[in-house]
């Protein structure tokens, strides 16, 4: 399958054993029962075809994943000694993960953590903080970096803040159930955000404002790398529309 230029990832760091990549926002991770578009593992086996037999066989190479309108960087693994390092890491938590954000209002304290089990809504996938199934214990520290104001056509203003959130664990949408569980969910979260849009006067906000921006772990014992995605344009657009909030 053919990725279009505009979903195609871009590497950001290469070695014999793995890669780093910065994936688009609209770009699957993976294929799912119910899609059949191109995606990342697509571009990976057109590039990197021994990576087919690494990992799982319906996503091979992937160690983690992102939703597919969360922008930023991603690990895959090119061979399978590989592939069970990166996954002992994520799974015992060595690896540190860094997000930023656009979300509604202009949230306060400052800093914080949020320490709320996340369960699956039943009758659904969706996951919920409230009474649901396959409880499981989640935690993500938060600081937010700056409080923005839009003026809007009738006179009143709009709030936002742009945070950076470090999840402590690593729950499927723990990030954007959080965030809304604190009444500021991600700009442009269909599925977690307000029923009723606040984007009034926000141009180009049409996917969540999610971004992986950074990943620091050990590649080997001993040693130590960081390596960060820039945010993409979308989000740069967004954030120069708006104003610093005067406190």
């Amino acid at each position: 399958m053919k990725i279009e230029n505009s979903l195609s990832p871009r590497v950001i760091y290469e070695d014999k054993n793995f890669l780093a990549l910065d994936k688009p926002a609209g770009l699957l991770v993976h294929p799912t029962a119910s899609s059949k578009e191109p995606t990342l593992v697509n571009w990976l086996l057109k590039r990197y075809p021994e990576m087919k037999k690494v990992g799982d066989s319906d996503r091979p190479g992937i160690v983690h994943r992102l939703d597919r309108d969360t922008s930023g960087i991603i690990l895959t693994a090119k061979n399978q000694k590989y592939f069970e390092y990166l996954k002992n890491l994520f799974q015992t938590r060595a690896i540190k993960k860094t997000y930023r954000a656009l979300v509604y209002g202009k949230l306060t304290p400052k800093k914080g953590i949020i320490e709320k089990d996340i369960k699956i809504r039943s009758g659904t996938t969706k996951r919920t903080v409230f009474k649901g199934r396959s409880e499981k214990a989640a935690v993500t520290e938060y600081k937010v970096l700056k409080h923005f104001a839009l003026s809007l056509s009738n006179g009143s203003q709009s709030y936002f803040s742009w945070v950076e959130i470090k999840p402590l664990t690593g729950r499927t949408h723990q990030i954007r159930v959080h965030l809304a569980s604190i009444g500021h969910s991600v700009v442009g979260d269909k599925l977690y955000g307000p029923k009723k849009s606040k984007e009034v006067g926000l141009p180009n906000a049409n996917r969540q404002f999610l971004h992986a921006y950074s990943l620091e772990f050990s590649p080997s014992p001993g040693k130590r790398l960081k390596l960060a995605a820039d945010l993409p344009a979308d989000i740069k657009e967004v954030l120069r529309n708006l104003k610093v909030a005067k406190h």
